[in-house]
């Protein structure tokens, strides 16, 4: 039997799927993720993308939706199919050299986590892969998100890295990809997305990445058989490195 709740708490919303396990069967950990979504959407919105991913990917994981910290300044892309309100996690000029508010939605992002985790990974779409993208690089700097654990694994949907092709860099974002990031990653990338070679590119700087190429454009994708084997297989070894790590000490005092 599976529980299924999608409990609302602060600006998040946590969907989580989990299947009863046996008495006395250890179950490896279910990995707890936090959830970006797109530039002018919603952590609802992303959920919806999400949710049509097979449940036997779903029931296995622990996902936290999370709004971004400032109201859409424009018109969104998914007025059609979807209803405000929107958001946004940082702004940018025309050009996308210069940016606005990316420190402080840093801030927003650590504030929740502190309040709401420890969360294993990262999920991202859009606008909020590139934060996915960047964070454990600003993490190992010290630029951002110093007061919570280091992210241990990420999922990249239309992401890219700054500086690309096409983006400037943010000032917390300078030394985000110095040196190869070397926490393990799932990318997925369209052929059809008008970021696939800026998602190519942020490829290069991962350890051994894991990517999946889908048809489409710039969208959550349906998962095929093949790639619903590859995400399967992604997060069995993420549950399994989970599992592996020494359980934390508790003071006897």
């Amino acid at each position: 039997m599976l529980g299924h709740s999608y409990p609302c708490f602060q600006t998040g919303l946590r969907f989580k799927l989990t299947a009863m396990a046996p008495e006395n069967h250890l179950k490896p950990k279910n990995p707890r993720i936090l959830c970006l979504h797109g530039f002018r959407t919603s952590g609802r919105i992303l959920q919806a993308g999400i949710g049509k991913w097979p449940d036997t990917i779903l029931r296995d994981l622990d996902l936290d939706f999370l709004d971004a910290p400032f109201p859409a300044t424009g018109k969104s892309d998914v007025e059609r199919f979807f209803d405000p309100p929107y958001y946004e996690w940082y702004q940018a000029n025309k050009g996308f050299k210069e940016y606005r508010n990316f420190e402080e939605c840093l801030a927003y992002i650590e504030d929740y986590m502190l309040k709401n985790g420890p969360f294993d990974g990262l999920l991202g779409f859009s606008q909020g892969a590139f934060l996915t993208a960047a964070i454990p690089g600003m993490q190992e700097q010290g630029t951002a998100l110093t007061k919570v654990p280091k992210v241990k694994f990420l999922v990249i949907i239309s992401g890219a890295k700054f500086p690309g092709l096409m983006f400037g860099e943010p000032k917390a974002a300078v030394n985000a990809f110095s040196s190869p990031v070397r926490c393990p990653s799932l990318h997925f990338i369209g052929e059809r997305d008008f970021l696939k070679t800026e998602g190519e590119v942020l490829v290069e700087s991962f350890v051994e990445p894991v990517v999946i190429h889908h048809s489409g454009g710039h969208i959550i994708p349906k998962l095929d058989t093949e790639a619903e084997e590859t995400v399967l297989s992604f997060f069995q070894r993420i549950r399994q490195m989970l599992s592996d790590e020494p359980a934390p000490v508790r003071s006897l005092m």
